[in-house]
């Protein structure tokens, strides 16, 4: 049956968003610990749809220098990366894993062999989730 020329009463209609309601949308989406699903629910939208949407605006980001990374958050450290020089001479004795964790003001100190390091890897990747 052709259904081109019927108006079909209450059949849906891909519904269309301005560039502003947009760019709202996708700045609630950058802001540090909200989720996409969150924010597509608030606002009626599909989420994989918001996130084609997020995607293609870091696609058009200005220059690194100016993008939400290198911003302030408001008070709230980023987490970074902090690369650490290895030297031979260092405390742990040869054929030794040593590893210093902080978590929620707590530090612990980790001595392992190195013949198990398959294990210690198993060990730390369950302690960190």
């Amino acid at each position: 049956m052709d259904t081109y020329g019927l108006d079909l009463m209450g059949r849906r209609r891909r519904r269309r968003h301005s560039a502003e309601f947009k760019a709202a949308v996708i700045q609630e989406c950058m802001r540090a610990g909200v989720s996409v699903a969150a924010v597509a629910l608030a606002h009626n939208l599909n989420a994989n749809m918001l996130r084609k949407w997020v995607i293609e605006a870091e696609h058009r980001a200005v220059p690194p220098a100016a993008s939400p990374a290198a911003a302030p958050t408001g008070g709230q450290a980023m987490p970074t990366f902090v690369p650490l020089a290895l030297t031979s001479s260092g405390s742990a004795p040869a054929g030794e894993i040593q590893i210093e964790l902080q978590r929620a003001g707590t530090t612990v100190k980790i001595s392992w062999p190195t013949a198990a390091a398959h294990e210690c890897a198993s060990w730390l990747r369950d302690w960190l989730r």
